[in-house]
């Protein structure tokens, strides 16, 4: 399964794209507010690749980002409502994390049954928190030392998106990043 927009191909992960996303997973400025930290080598990034192929074989709805045939991160829902997305550092500000996490949400509201999507971010995170309310995100909590993180507590804001009542390619018209 493939999705197209303006600039991007959303596609599955394959076991090719190790090298690829270790580039993504090693970053620390791309893993500041992520769950884990940064992959300390490749043998890391394949378990997280296995666990996501696995998860996509049983349902999961991730895809890869990938722009002038490069794989330059990823979106989706490991586990339907939750949604998240990663993008290497060389593509912030250019919008295409918006642009992604828009087709990802028409993919998934037009194709699954789910009623919502929901985020948890970190709430040091404003670039994610902003494009999240672009998106139509809606604050519905906070908590706080949610997870550890190598020697750092992080705390959550919970965010949730409902189906849209309207068609489900709302989520892709233009949008100034």
């Amino acid at each position: 399964m493939e999705i197209r927009t303006a600039r991007l191909l959303l596609r599955r992960p394959r076991p090719d794209d190790l090298e690829p996303l270790y580039s993504i997973m090693s970053n620390p400025l791309a893993m500041r507010y992520w769950s884990t930290l940064p992959h300390a080598n490749t043998d890391v990034t394949r378990i997280w690749l296995d666990a996501k192929l696995a998860r996509n074989a049983a349902g999961g709805e991730d895809f890869l980002i990938v722009y002038e045939g490069k794989v330059i991160g990823e979106v989706g829902a490991s586990r339907l409502p939750e949604f998240g997305f990663i993008l290497h550092p060389d593509f912030w500000g250019r919008g295409m994390a918006y642009e992604a996490a828009s087709a990802f949400l028409s993919h998934a509201f037009s194709t699954t049954n789910t009623p919502e999507v929901t985020a948890d971010v970190d709430p040091r995170n404003h670039a994610s928190l902003d494009l999240l309310a672009r998106l139509g995100f809606v604050e519905t909590g906070r908590a706080a030392r949610t997870f550890l993180l190598g020697d750092e507590w992080c705390d959550s804001v919970y965010l949730r998106l409902a189906r849209p009542s309207g068609p489900s390619d709302m989520f892709t018209k233009p949008h100034s990043p």
